[in-house]
């Protein structure tokens, strides 16, 4: 069980795998006044940087599950670096369809709803995970300017400018589905400059290193798109964020 490939190359050197930097990690972790002994589950928890950094700095624990094996590994890495890898634990699989066999805190996913096959489905995948008076995380893209034609939205790699709603339309589409928003915190333009412009030179150091392999054709022709498409589309209309949601009564 594994991601496609291309995302093992492309986003192998990078520890937090969607806009956000280290400094818009370590503000939620704030916002969410998280409490020492908390469980947190993260499925899709990519190379674990967001367990690992809270677990060091709020004392929480908790549980990732990510069917990538190299990304599993680099978070089991990164727990053990971090000084925390006895209190949480990084799980090679598939998250859609896993719940936890105790409830936690806080039940995360960010940026990987098609786990649940969109917003409605993965919320209620965690809501089964989640403790009474817990608070869902779920990182999801929508659009900071809608493009003006399909093909723009296609330069945002979306099928569709419906693929994704504006920022108001995502926070009453929550409420739409029972759930109060309690916190979020926005990714930023520099923030998707680090997610995909750190995926260049990752890409050329890979080129250098494996001018044979049958995936160097793709890798050298995302190497020569991606700048533009990405300073033409992402950059200008695609926005990114994490909500904390919480179930009305």
């Amino acid at each position: 069980m594994d991601i496609p490939r291309i995302f093992n190359i492309t986003e192998s050197a990078h520890r937090i795998h969607n806009p956000f930097t280290p400094e818009k990690l370590a503000t939620l972790g704030a916002a969410l006044r998280l409490e020492a002994g908390t469980r947190l589950l993260d499925l899709g928890s990519g190379s674990g940087e967001m367990l690992c950094t809270w677990a060091r700095d709020y004392g929480i624990g908790g549980t990732g599950v990510d069917m990538s094996p190299l990304f599993t590994e680099q978070a089991v890495a990164r727990a053990v670096e971090l000084g925390v890898a006895d209190r949480v634990t990084f799980l090679h699989g598939d998250a859609a369809g896993f719940v936890s066999e105790d409830k936690v805190g806080v039940a995360a996913c960010v940026g990987a709803t098609w786990i649940g096959g969109g917003v409605p489905g993965t919320i209620e995948l965690l809501s089964r995970s989640l403790r009474p008076g817990g608070i869902l995380l779920l990182g999801e893209p929508f659009w900071r300017q809608v493009p003006p034609t399909e093909e723009d939205a296609k330069g945002c790699l979306a099928q569709s400018i419906s693929d994704f709603l504006s920022l108001p339309g995502l926070l009453a589409s929550f409420g739409g589905l029972g759930y109060d928003v309690v916190e979020m915190v926005l990714a930023d333009q520099d923030g998707w400059d680090r997610y995909e412009a750190a995926k260049w030179l990752t890409m050329r150091r890979w080129l250098e290193a494996h001018p044979g392999d049958e995936m160097a054709q793709e890798v050298r022709d995302l190497l020569t798109s991606e700048p533009v498409r990405h300073a033409a589309y992402t950059r200008e209309y695609l926005g990114w964020g994490v909500f904390a949601l919480m179930p009305r009564g």
